[in-house]
């Protein structure tokens, strides 16, 4: 079965950082572009970030603004969302998500990518 388990996910005050993982199973992250896309109650759908297989090219969401990093150890079949000085607005269900392709392409966040994961709940709060 396909499928990605992400971890990370808390309760954390403004200004703080967290740490997402997100572990493929059944399948290989060679050859996919991964991403990550949030979901926020009342919100629509936001692409957060993709990273490219081969040179792991990155790309970002405007609202991001340097204080996230995708990256992925492929050994490990693992994907990473580094989030620092989170805001409240930062609030939201973090999917996990793979796509057909390699690479992202300038239009990644607009994209299906095929494969989602479960998600997990990121709450920015004092």
């Amino acid at each position: 079965q396909l499928q990605f388990v992400e971890s990370g996910g808390g309760l954390v005050q403004p200004g703080g950082s967290l740490r997402l993982s997100c572990e493929a199973s059944g399948f290989t992250l060679d050859g996919h572009a991964i991403g990550w896309f949030r979901q926020a109650p009342g919100k629509e759908r936001a692409g957060v970030a993709c990273i490219s297989d081969g040179r792991s090219d990155t790309y970002y969401g405007d609202f991001v603004q340097g204080r996230f990093t995708i990256s992925r150890d492929n050994a490990r079949n693992t994907v990473y969302l580094q989030m620092n000085s989170l805001k409240p607005e930062d609030t939201g269900y973090y999917l996990c998500v793979a796509y057909h392709l390699e690479t992202c392409g300038r239009m990644w966040y607009a994209t299906d990518p095929g494969l989602w994961g479960q998600g997990t709940q990121v709450t920015v709060s004092s």
